[in-house]
């Protein structure tokens, strides 16, 4: 098995949860190189969880708060409460919990498959994936201030390929507008089953998003005098996804202020439909000396 397939596979294994009681489900957690455990993992996984409790109806929104730093050594456990069954939709809370105390909550919504009026923002004119070269490895000597832990984020090989529209140095930015485009996909083959589809593109809404808000202040996210935390996900599936194909991630930030920022993004499948919309604040704060 080649690397980009074992790392696929722990992917997919993250998201297979052990039930442990009516209503309650065991997550294992993974260290990708960040401080704390990926926000993407626990949102994926409190997404399938609240799924498993779910039958014939697919997730349509969910509104999520971090709480607590997550440990990436340890397990979370979700317990699912079932606030409603509807007849058109299903109502579902779930709460995170590490070592006695909740990390995470998650409200989500599951609809009935149902037509109606459409409309939609029209996907921007931006390149395509194929005219866009990968991103070029982080240079040893760029690496070389940047804490060991955290160098795992910019060597490991992921399962998700991304591509930026603008190109961004990671380790030293410039000042820029709040604006971010990006294609990504995840590169390998996972089953034809669109509740994963939408647990997996809910993990990869959390890469790249808060980030935007620093945009504008020419602040890297690997320096040690910023500290950068999320603090909310919120997001709306509009359309069936495939995240096996290249999707353009749009991504703005209108505000910072108080220590916060707040991202926005729009995800667009190749053929120009609305298939996700994303928000988050996240905690921006620079370290005293």
């Amino acid at each position: 098995m080649s690397d980009q397939e074992n790392s696929i596979e722990r992917l997919l294994e993250l998201m297979r949860l052990e039930p442990l009681e009516v209503n309650l489900f065991r997550g294992a957690s993974r260290d990708i190189g960040t401080p704390r455990v990926f926000g993407g993992q626990v949102l994926a996984q409190a997404v399938l969880a609240a799924r498993a409790t779910v039958e014939d109806r697919l997730i349509h929104s969910l509104h999520a708060y971090f709480l607590r730093a997550g440990d990436p050594e340890a397990p979370i456990v979700y317990d699912v409460d079932r606030s409603r069954d509807g007849r058109s939709f299903t109502s579902r809370r779930v709460v995170a919990i590490q070592h006695g105390r909740p990390i995470f909550t998650l409200a989500a919504s599951f609809q009935v498959g149902q037509g109606g009026f459409e409309h939609q923002f029209g996907m921007p004119d931006v390149p395509a994936p194929d005219e866009l070269a990968p991103p070029a490895p982080v240079a040893p000597e760029q690496l070389a201030d940047v804490p060991q832990k955290l160098r795992r984020w910019f060597t490991r090989f992921g399962p998700f390929e991304f591509r930026q529209v603008e190109a961004l140095d990671p380790i030293a930015p410039e000042p820029r507008p709040p604006f971010r485009q990006l294609w990504f996909r995840l590169k390998g083959e996972v089953p034809d089953d669109e509740g994963l589809h939408r647990a997996l593109l809910a993990y990869a809404s959390d890469f790249h998003l808060i980030g935007t808000a620093t945009l504008p202040h020419g602040w890297s996210l690997l320096d040690g005098r910023l500290i950068v935390a999320s603090l909310d996900h919120a997001m709306w599936f509009h359309r069936p996804v495939v995240v096996t194909d290249w999707l353009l991630y749009d991504c703005d930030s209108p505000s910072t202020s108080g220590s916060r920022g707040l991202a926005r993004g729009l995800i667009y499948d190749r053929q120009g439909r609305l298939v996700a919309s994303t928000a988050q604040e996240g905690m921006i704060r620079r370290r005293e000396a």
